[in-house]
């Protein structure tokens, strides 16, 4: 095979936003109202070309388009189809920038002629609710959930692949057009008729995509990338045929338009034939999580699909062995025609940071062994030509790569004697709590003398442009270790007092020394390295940088005693210690590779039990292990849910359970399908769990009920992902209807979250209506 036959490759889709986060500040700009429409499109449109470019320069041959979002592309593909629920009012068209974005983040005080220059004018709802969201598949990404009727309709009410398309073409760039499948988009979305499935919406949805195939193709179009991870989820049989059925008609729809489908986050296992017998033109599959299905998918499929092979980890941040991926897959390689051969990442490279290059401060030895987004397109490269020219073309590269590995293996900074002694120690008698729940909220109390629906909040209060600042200033020697100190004691001290002022209950001390729940504490345990630059997307302009678990954990000193001390001994009412559970800080970090992930959630664990007793043994009278991605953890097929529930419950006990029965434990957890996991968080056994449900109008908390859930709950009635804020009656109508879901004595009153991201014009009167409320029903009952 000569140069010009080189192995195409594919990324499937880059990270958006953007290396100096350049789309995070054009839309906040945009929706402060500082800004136009026309000034945040220009940046997006700069930011696309940048990567059309980056690709084509680092020679990938399949660059997509249309992976590129303002917001999310579940959302985008919503719009795309007409998709828009009744309550914004939209009824025919284009959806407006404006209508898109309050699906996505609600909206609040607009009238019907936006009040700022330059916003896209919509006769729409002044006030109305988000979307739910929730997290995509098993990753930390967050998407809009589409909303489905029985009666609903669609229309192609955006080009936006199309337009995408041809605008990478006047740039020289043909590109491969990236689109949700039909199938996954039905599977995503929810009803609120009960027990309406929308997958049986598919035959009203399938037009839609046949126009737009037919656009593209129209544009010039010669490929089409339609994203089905869908395929490796628990489906049914009408599933199945669902997926037949779509694609025999798609593929009818512009037959010289090839279709990629791309399957990524598992394996195909009991669809594969499905996949494999479908009308394509190629098919991709994930060889990262999921490389034993490479024999078989070889097997099964015709030869003359174009396979496309996910060799390097898409969402993980480790360099790969080169030589040892090559080894593994000679024998499909060597029995396939090469011309049907693209070499990609597992999935879209969305879920990894853009560039390692960025990070000039990590140790030499641990950047060694890293590769982000641009590192990754490299390897991609690497191996095509590896595979396209003979090893022997890149052979100092494969050298390089298979030495890092080794040195990996074998470096003293990973491996501790004395965790692995604390693990081997681990016993039944750490995994539970003295008394059962009844015993312990009885003797809670006797000693928390609480009222009736309790209110609280999360855990952190806004971090404000001032405190951003001082925190910067201080990391860059501008600001002293004591006047740092004194203005952190003064946020601390205001928020409490605040906190008192407006009759808050249960007070937390804000977090403002925090720069991120995760980051905070993986600084502070050892085995943890941290980054400047690699930001990844979580929903929206809400980026994070998560640590990198490197090595063996352990905890040296007390996290966050010293500011608990200090906040707690401003006010007499109980102020919660406030800690990141270890699944959390596992899920919510990159993970090593070279042990199983169990083992390394149990060394966090035991960190964070550390500190659990430190707090108790100090005065803490409720400490809260937050849990957030507990539930994302969770494995995509059934058949492995019980091995991840059963580590990670233990993890959580030996985390939380070494603590008298008079100290209250907290958990939070955000969007979760809860009755997956029921069973889990019962086992769990915190005192009181709080969780995300304003979005969902309590149908969350069903699970609870019909499982009878005996713990104390906290259901979100302010949902802080949005600007709105919520006045008493709307959340004195979600607190009735977490009534009729739960008893009075398991009720608290709580936002959904903590409130970080948002400003203190819109938290304080939210939080003084969430309290207006629940004093209103102590009233009442």
């Amino acid at each position: 095979m000569t140069i010009s036959q080189q192995i195409p490759v594919a990324t499937l889709g880059v990270p958006r936003f953007g290396r100096r986060r350049e789309l995070k500040f054009a839309l906040e700009s945009y929706w402060s109202g500082k800004s136009s429409a026309a000034d945040l499109l220009t940046t997006a449109k700069a930011l696309r070309a940048a990567s059309w470019e980056e690709q084509h320069d680092r020679g990938v041959s399949k660059i997509p388009s249309n992976d590129f979002s303002l917001y999310d592309h579940v959302l985008d593909t919503a719009a795309m189809v007409g998709a828009v629920p009744s309550r914004y009012g939209w009824n025919s068209g284009e959806v407006p920038l404006d209508i898109y974005f309050a699906m996505a983040r609600g909206n609040q005080g607009q009238t019907e002629d936006c009040r700022h220059a330059g916003h896209q004018q919509a006769a729409h709802r002044s006030d109305v609710t988000a979307m739910e969201m929730t997290k995509w598949f098993d990753t930390n990404y967050h998407y809009i959930v589409p909303e489905l009727n029985d009666d609903q309709t669609f229309a192609l009410s955006s080009t936006k692949p199309v337009d995408y398309f041809i605008e990478a073409k006047a740039l020289g760039v043909h590109t491969r057009p990236v689109i949700l499948g039909p199938i996954t988009f039905l599977k995503l979305a929810k009803s609120p008729a009960e027990g309406f499935d929308p997958i049986a919406l598919l035959p009203r949805l399938l037009p839609v995509y046949e126009q737009l195939l037919q656009r593209l193709k129209l544009s010039g179009a010669d490929w089409v990338q339609i994203d089905e991870p869908a395929l490796v989820l628990d489906l049914n049989p009408n599933e199945r045929a669902a997926f037949e059925f779509a694609y025999g008609q798609l593929s009818k729809a512009a037959p010289e338009l090839k279709i990629m489908l791309a399957t990524y986050f598992g394996p195909l296992g009991d669809n594969l034939e499905t996949a494999v017998s479908l009308p394509l033109a190629g098919l991709h599959i994930d060889l990262v999580r999921a490389p034993e299905q490479l024999e078989t998918v070889g097997r099964l499929a015709p030869k003359d699909l174009v396979l496309s092979l996910g060799l390097i980890d898409g969402r993980n941040v480790w360099r790969a062995n080169l030589p040892a991926i090559l080894d593994r897959i000679k024998p499909i390689v060597a029995g396939w025609p090469l011309d049907r051969v693209e070499i990609a990442p597992s999935c879209s490279m969305l879920h990894v940071p853009i560039d390692l290059r960025m990070e000039t401060e990590l140790d030499a030895d641990i950047r060694s062994w890293l590769a982000f987004a641009a590192q990754k397109t490299d390897e991609l490269v690497l191996l095509a030509r590896a595979l396209s020219q003979g090893r022997d073309a890149v052979a100092g590269a494969l050298k390089a790569s298979a030495e890092a590995a080794a040195t990996r293996v074998t470096s003293t900074k990973i491996h501790d004697p004395l965790v692995e002694g604390r693990i081997a120690s681990i016993d039944d008698s750490m995994k539970r709590r003295e008394s059962a729940f009844a015993e312990r909220s009885r003797v809670q109390a006797g000693t928390l003398g609480l009222p009736p629906f309790p209110t609280t909040t999360i855990g952190s209060f806004p971090q404000t442009p001032q405190v951003r600042r001082a925190r910067a200033a201080h990391a860059k020697g501008q600001l002293s270790y004591v006047d740092y100190e004194t203005f952190l004691k003064k946020e601390i001290e205001a928020a409490i007092r605040w906190q008192e002022d407006i009759g808050l209950d249960v007070l937390v001390h804000g977090e403002f020394e925090r720069n991120d729940m995760v980051q905070h504490f993986g600084e502070q345990l050892s085995g943890f390295a941290f980054t400047q630059h690699a930001w990844v997307q979580s929903y929206g302009s809400r980026y994070v940088r998560p640590p990198i678990i490197f090595g063996d954990v352990s905890r040296p000193n007390p996290m966050t005693l010293r500011w608990w001390q200090f906040a707690q001994s401003l006010t007499e009412n109980p102020v919660k210690g406030m800690l990141t559970g270890p699944v959390t800080i596992l899920n919510w970090s990159f993970v090593r590779d070279d042990v199983p992930r169990s083992e390394a959630c149990r060394q966090i664990a035991l960190a964070i039990r550390d500190e659990v007793t430190d707090l108790e043994w100090s005065g803490a009278r409720m400490i809260q292990i937050d849990e957030a991605a507990f539930r994302e953890g969770l494995p995509l097929r059934q058949s492995d849910w019980n091995d991840y529930l059963d580590w990670a419950v233990d993890c959580f006990r030996i985390a939380s359970t070494g603590v008298k029965d008079a100290t209250q434990i907290h958990t939070h957890m955000c969007y979760s399908e809860f009755n997956e996991i029921i069973d889990a968080i019962a086992e769990m056994d915190a005192d009181v769990i709080s969780i995300e449900t304003s979005r969902s109008k309590m149908e969350l908390l069903d699970a609870f009920t019909s499982s009878k859930y005996p713990n104390e709950i906290g259901p979100g009635v302010y949902d802080i992902h949005s600007p709105r804020v919520p006045e008493v009656g709307e959340i004195s109508d979600l607190v009735m209807l977490a009534r009729e879901r739960l008893s009075d004595a398991q009720l608290w009153v709580n936002p959904d979250c903590g409130l970080k991201t948002r400003k203190w014009e819109e938290v304080r009167p939210a939080l003084m209506n969430m309290v207006a409320a629940a004093r209103a029903l102590r009233e009442k009952v």
